[in-house]
């Protein structure tokens, strides 16, 4: 059987699905999976062992470009899939596979895509309360329920890259590795505040472990203020916006700890089965939680939190400010013993 999995835009979300890969290759071994995904999470998939090809969604975030996804669709006929499993739930994910006439098209209802996918699932958040579970019961019929116990992600490592990394950025492979990973999308309320994050890293400088920051070119602003507030030069490296995301996966592996907000680089670090202390604030841990037997989560409020204007003093939300450094230094230490 040859199945055609239209990835999510989100690094987060990517990684996530890997448990759907799994789980359809558990109940079928001779099933071809491949992967239609944007570029910048194209990388992410390329990193499964389950997924044969990853092809290339060559639209920008939010673009419809409605003919070029009809071409792109008619250009697919040539592969015969049996089904395409549409992961995003927007009208425009779901053209490519349409026009590309795969005989079933699953996925959850989403945008008044009714004609396009003809293997309609109506969510019961109940049923489904995080998002894996969400992915994962697409392989299922309707109705059927999910395993007891849902595989995690696990990204796969290259080891010559690491080394490459190693000698270009002067990571040193002996002494140990702490990661942060500071950054978080839609602005500063995921974000844990950047002086929280100086105190956490001179805490390890102090103890003679390297001190890594990872993030995105968006993130290079956050990652030179904490750098403001750096006591010691020396261990201390500022990788954000210099790496590639594969090699964010290799370096996040190879880590003794990771301390991250709710990013995608949580769920990128929980993949590779490094300890991780992850930071929530608004949002629930209950829907998107780092999917890793070595996590501590910790969180100040109840559920998820609508962001109002109000609650930004300074761009932080409350709840991150409420997380103070020595509770995340304790969480941190635990991970040590």
């Amino acid at each position: 059987m040859k199945i055609l999995i239209v990835g999510p835009s989100w690094v987060g979300d990517s990684v996530i699905s890997q448990s759907l890969i799994k789980v359809i290759l558990s109940k079928s071994k001779e099933a071809k999976i491949d992967v239609l995904s944007p570029e910048w999470t194209g990388n992410i998939f390329k990193r499964m062992d389950e997924v044969s090809e990853t092809i290339n969604l060559p639209f920008s975030h939010g673009e419809m470009k409605i003919k070029e996804r009809v071409d792109l669709g008619k250009t697919l006929k040539e592969k015969n899939y049996d089904q395409a499993i549409v992961l995003p739930n927007s009208f425009k994910s779901s053209l490519v596979p349409y026009f590309g006439e795969i005989p079933i098209r699953t996925g959850w209802r989403g945008e008044m895509r009714y004609f396009l996918i003809n293997d309609m699932r109506i969510l019961d958040k109940k049923i489904f309360p995080r998002m894996v579970d969400r992915f994962v019961a697409l392989a299922f019929k309707k109705n059927e329920n999910l395993p007891s116990s849902i595989p995690y992600p696990s990204l796969k490592v290259e080891q010559e890259n690491l080394d490459s990394l190693r000698v270009n950025f002067g990571i040193d492979s002996i002494l140990p590795l702490i990661c942060l990973c500071p950054g978080a999308e839609f602005g500063p309320a995921k974000r844990w505040p950047t002086n929280y994050y100086s105190e956490v890293a001179n805490d390890y400088l102090k103890k003679n472990w390297q001190v890594i920051l990872l993030g995105s070119p968006n993130d290079i602003p956050v990652g030179e203020e904490i750098k403001k507030n750096i006591n010691k030069e020396s261990g201390f490296l500022n990788l954000i916006g210099k790496t590639k995301l594969v090699d964010t996966i290799d370096i996040l592996s190879s880590s003794n700890l990771v301390l991250t907000n709710d990013s995608g680089l949580m769920h990128v670090a929980a993949s590779v089965d490094v300890p991780l202390v992850a930071l929530y604030g608004p949002t629930s841990p209950e829907f998107t939680p780092p999917l890793s037997n070595k996590v501590k989560v910790i969180k100040k409020n109840e559920g998820f939190t609508k962001l109002r204007s109000g609650d930004l003093e300074g761009g932080y939300h409350q709840s991150l400010k409420d997380i103070k450094p020595k509770e995340v230094l304790a969480a941190l230490l635990e991970f040590e013993s």
